[in-house]
């Protein structure tokens, strides 16, 4: 009886040990073993509550009811586990639940996502400056806005004409004062390149006629005579990088070179004139001219004193030469020196002459002649009136070498005669 009670408990001793490993086994990672989290519960291990086995007392005897009672023992480890095992369900469904979450906000809108409202596109009337950079269209966020490139203004009836300036020329040209920038100039390029390629046709058209009035003026193509309506603001105060007008200049080598010249000059509100002569020169054809007024002024005086010169250029002044000099040097007053010029005394009866450092004529021309069928023919008038002055200029700073033309002539003569 004592030796079947003792086997009795070895066997319920290894038993409990057994059972006590088993238990005791940590579980492995699930992610090794590629288990997701919804398998946790299933595959992980149980878990004793306790690391020691329950104490048996000596007086322990096996039997079947004992090993019923023992069987759910050693079961109530399994309840601990499955509060485990819920409690790593728990976790792992609030992970789910954050995931869900993460997906229920809404993704970042990419630069080309549409509207949510699908708002329709709207037309703001009224406003014409919304194509300038910083102008706020008055609308809340979800709105679009087509905004209308400017189109060319009608002719409103008028032809184009190359004997005149188009109304739309001087409108463009006001417009171009006020909105001075480059943004507004590429919105309005279409009447831009209608404005300049009408100034460019009235400009071929005066070519011919100068060209018949002085027959030192080639016949140039446009671009030979017209200037750049860009501005040189490299050393300029005023920041405005276009001019406000159009010009053109004729002399012997187009609106350039050290030659005196014709100049007409488009620009609205009664700014607009026709002029001639030598505008800042250098300081050689100044020399030549002070010396020239200083020996022979007789030239320039009898220039001055012409009935045309007097009349379209001087406002109609006496046949009186000091008038006319004085009116002379109220135009050109600009940059002229305040005291006499090196080389000559204070007393010279030339002196107001000596003193001027440009030596231009000019008459304004109103808008309504600029825009009116009689403009070509004013024009025309006035470089017929300043011709002379032209001339007389030329032949000071840049003479005619009339002896070496006669030397080349004679020269000429003798190859041919040698030749017969």
């Amino acid at each position: 009886m004592t030796k079947r009670k003792s086997t009795t408990a070895t066997l319920a001793s290894s038993s409990a040990k057994k059972q006590k490993r088993e238990v005791a086994t940590p579980a492995k990672n699930p992610v090794a073993n590629n288990v997701t989290p919804s398998t946790v519960s299933s595959s992980r291990p149980r878990r004793a509550t306790s690391n020691q086995a329950p104490k048996r007392s000596k007086y322990f005897e096996h039997s079947e009811e004992e090993e019923e009672n023992d069987e759910e023992a050693s079961g109530s480890g399994y309840e601990d586990t499955e509060d485990v095992e819920s409690q790593i369900s728990e976790d792992d469904t609030g992970e789910d639940d954050y995931d869900s979450e993460e997906e229920k906000k809404p993704a970042k809108r990419g630069r080309n996502a549409k509207l949510k409202n699908n708002a329709p596109a709207e037309v703001l009337e009224g406003k014409n400056d919304l194509w300038r950079e910083g102008v706020k269209t008055g609308l809340g966020p979800g709105h679009q806005v087509f905004i209308a490139k400017p189109k060319a203004r009608g002719d409103g009836g008028i032809a184009y004409v190359p004997e005149k300036i188009h109304p739309n020329t001087m409108e463009f040209l006001t417009d171009l004062k006020k909105n001075n920038d480059r943004i507004w100039l590429k919105a309005h390029d279409a009447d831009y390149r209608t404005s300049w390629k009408d100034f460019e046709s009235f400009v071929e058209t005066l070519t011919e006629k100068i060209a018949q009035i002085d027959d030192t003026i080639p016949e140039l193509p446009p671009k030979d005579l017209v200037f750049r309506i860009y501005r040189d603001v490299r050393f300029s105060s005023d920041p405005t990088p276009y001019k406000p007008h159009f010009s053109a200049a004729w002399s012997r080598t187009g609106r350039k070179g050290p030659y005196a010249c014709y100049y007409i000059h488009i620009q609205p509100g009664g700014r607009s004139f026709v002029g001639s002569g030598l505008w800042h020169p250098e300081a050689a054809p100044v020399a030549l001219l002070r010396a020239d007024i200083d020996q022979q002024s007789e030239r320039i005086r009898s220039i001055l004193t012409n009935p045309g010169i007097r009349k379209h250029i001087f406002g109609g002044i006496g046949k009186d030469p000091v008038k006319a000099i004085k009116a002379f040097c109220e135009q050109n007053k600009e940059n002229a020196l305040k005291t006499k010029p090196k080389g000559y005394e204070a007393d010279n009866p030339n002196i107001d002459l000596l003193r001027l450092r440009n030596f231009t004529i000019g008459a304004k021309i109103p808008d309504d002649v600029v825009n009116g069928p009689k403009s070509l023919d004013r024009i025309v008038e006035l470089v017929s009136v300043m011709h002379p002055f032209v001339s007389y200029l030329n032949s000071v700073v840049m003479p005619d070498d009339e002896a070496g033309d006669d030397s080349d002539d004679s020269s000429l003569d003798e190859d041919d005669a040698a030749s017969e």
